[in-house]
């Protein structure tokens, strides 16, 4: 199939790219990084969301927004795999080549989000919840006890040690109690990192049709779970946590 470009500027070099859809969708009019002008380069019944790379990429909010509402101008129209923010490629004709060899399995990732969000869920633990936790552990109502009667600082390390090991802990099974009941509403679901403090951050991959009630069953959960462990949701993102590395560009 031959390539052609939509709005294609005059000039070669290095590309920054938004993200790649399926072939007939409008380029958005806001602009891109640096406030380029951004256009679709078609191929193989897919296009990439490009523009002139500006001479330095560096994360600035602006930047970055322009990135996000390019997405959100694409993700609008249909489904698209979204690129990380800074993602460049060497030129048009690499790009090109790219979505040619590359057709089957982007187009087959564009099926998989096709009416689909991301949801991203975090729960962070709630260090307040000593007083439950006690009256429901025996080992540190003892601890607690001692502590008491025999005050001092090695004691208070001690049972301070204890208290937030167990408000963890119970965090961490409200997280998984959380994840078991959420995960159900979506089509997929990734994993992100976690910490002590943040035991929970899940991306769901969720219809668009069923976003409120997704929200809904995330409210429900805080409400439930809120005394151990704090819920928030961020979303609808673009399908960053459901795209394969493969669909990214070569390039610096």
């Amino acid at each position: 199939m031959t390539a052609t470009a939509t709005a294609a500027p005059t000039t070669a070099g290095t590309l920054y790219v938004y993200g790649i859809a399926p072939a007939g969708i409008r380029p958005p009019r806001t602009p891109g990084v640096g406030g380029a002008a951004v256009w679709l380069l078609t191929e193989a019944g897919l296009c990439a969301a490009v523009s002139d790379a500006p001479a330095q990429v560096r994360a600035r909010r602006r930047d970055l927004m322009a990135h996000q509402s390019v997405l959100g101008k694409l993700g609008a129209q249909g489904p698209v795999l979204p690129m990380r923010f800074a993602v460049l490629t060497p030129d048009a004709e690499a790009l090109r080549g790219q979505l040619h060899t590359e057709r089957a399995h982007l187009a087959a990732q564009l099926d998989g989000i096709r009416g689909c969000v991301e949801m991203n869920v975090k729960g962070a633990v709630v260090p307040g919840y000593f007083a439950d936790l006690v009256r429901q552990d025996e080992t540190l109502r003892a601890l607690a006890r001692r502590t008491r009667n025999r005050p001092g600082y090695e004691a208070n390390v001690r049972l301070g040690e204890a208290l937030a090991k167990g408000v963890a802990r119970e965090a961490r099974h409200a997280a998984r109690e959380v994840l078991a009941r959420l995960a159900p509403l979506a089509v997929r679901t990734a994993q992100g990192a976690v910490d002590d403090e943040q035991v929970l951050s899940t991306s769901f991959l969720v219809r668009s049709a069923d976003e409120e009630r997704f929200r809904q069953a995330v409210a429900a959960q805080a409400s439930g779970f809120g005394d151990r462990l704090a819920l928030s949701v961020t979303g609808p993102l673009p399908c960053y946590s459901f795209v394969d590395a493969q669909c990214a560009p070569a390039g610096r």
